[in-house]
């Protein structure tokens, strides 16, 4: 539980380190965390770990409703990325491995932000176009923090993982 609490730490830390954009969302690296938290702790684990780091970010900076969906949302995109750590055999050995992970894990963010945005616009009323509409153009903003996770998950997932394997070695 010690890696748990450390993990959602880091990633509450990360999403702090933003870039705003004029469409409102921003660039952040916590969903980096989330996706290096299920590929070291673990799906159960490292999802719980990514979701309540960005819930609590969420409750720390105005975004009290939102903390939930991101809670289920780590645990949707961390299962995408473990279905491809499974298919491995949990052994990510190679930075095409790595990036096959990253790229599940980054559609299945895609998909969330578009589901996300689709239903809240509908239930308020939107017609089915207009939510579509705006679900699309809520998505660049996703797709560049999708790209900067893969990016960083890519530099330090395999330093990382040398580093805390003596740690982590019986967590999963």
């Amino acid at each position: 539980m010690v890696f748990v609490a450390l993990f959602a730490a880091l990633t509450t830390i990360a999403t702090q380190i933003k870039i705003p954009l004029p469409t409102g969302a921003f660039v952040h690296l916590g969903n980096a965390l989330v996706l290096l938290s299920v590929l070291l702790l673990g799906y159960r684990k490292g999802a719980l770990a990514g979701g309540l780091g960005l819930a609590i970010f969420d409750m720390l900076n105005g975004y009290q409703l939102e903390a939930p969906y991101f809670i289920l949302e780590s645990f949707i995109v961390g299962g995408a990325a473990y279905l491809v750590i499974k298919a491995y055999h949990h052994e990510i050995n190679s930075i095409p491995q790595l990036l096959s992970v990253a790229i599940a894990a980054g559609i299945a963010k895609i998909m969330m932000t578009f589901l996300k945005n689709f239903v809240v616009q509908f239930v308020i009323g939107d017609s089915l176009i207009g939510a579509i509409t705006y679900s699309f153009t809520k998505l660049l903003a996703t797709g560049i923090n999708v790209t900067l996770t893969a990016i960083i998950v890519t530099l330090v997932y395999f330093p990382l993982k040398k580093a805390l394997q003596p740690f982590l070695r019986d967590l999963k």
